[in-house]
């Protein structure tokens, strides 16, 4: 497909979209398998009552298939903000689309929530480029919400028990925090990333490599 040619809609998902919701789990999972680590696996009524909370985006084509997701959950009582699940269908990946995405949810984020804090967890440069030109810095696991239902999410992830070993202290994913009240400015996380993400990639090489290196020993 000649994606300089494709077209998306990329609103708010609401009921209209639940016929989509088992498709989107199912991409998820396999993506997750691909990568060799993951998202917390979530259920067809989890997507589906996102939907129904107003609290997802979705991508569409122009002929009527989903081509992208992305969902919005709380912790800590609303002052955390996780924008969760971003999945890209295959067939549309390096075409933008994930990029204009996390622009929609950052921004749903922002105007449903105010004052919470959004965080997200990545293990890939393309997402966290991402996030750093919409204001995401860096930062350690103890400044995410410590709220055990969120981390209970990770179980399904096929490495928490690196998570737990490291009393989820770190891990392969790295956190990154838009703090509303306490953040550098787009442009500035974006320069930041630029300027430094030959480094950060050899750095998640050596620390996935570290973190990996007890349990390869088991294997």
């Amino acid at each position: 497909m000649d994606q300089t040619k494709q077209i998306f809609n990329i609103y708010i998902a609401t009921q209209k979209d639940f016929s989509y919701a088992e498709e989107i789990c199912n991409e998820m999972e396999e993506s997750a398998k691909a990568r060799g680590t993951g998202i917390a696996k979530r259920s067809p009524d989890y997507i589906l009552s996102k939907m129904n909370e107003g609290k997802a985006v979705i991508a569409t084509t122009t002929d009527g298939a989903w081509a992208g997701f992305c969902y919005i959950e709380t912790w800590s009582h609303g002052e955390y903000v996780a924008n969760s699940g971003l999945i890209v269908r295959p067939e549309f990946r390096k075409s933008g689309l994930a990029k204009m995405i996390k622009h929609k949810i950052f921004n749903l984020s922002k105007t449903q929530y105010p004052e919470a804090k959004i965080f997200g967890l990545t293990t890939g440069l393309a997402v966290m480029k991402i996030n750093s030109e919409l204001g995401y810095e860096p930062v350690t696991y103890s400044e995410l919400t410590q709220d055990e239902a969120f981390w209970s999410g990770c179980k399904s992830c096929v490495n928490f028990d690196i998570l737990m070993s490291k009393e989820r202290k770190n891990c392969m994913c790295t956190a990154m925090l838009y703090d509303p009240k306490d953040h550098y400015e787009p442009e500035e996380t974006k320069q930041f990333f630029d300027e430094n993400s030959k480094g950060l990639e050899r750095l998640f090489r050596i620390r996935q490599w570290k973190l990996l290196k007890p349990f390869l020993k088991n294997v």
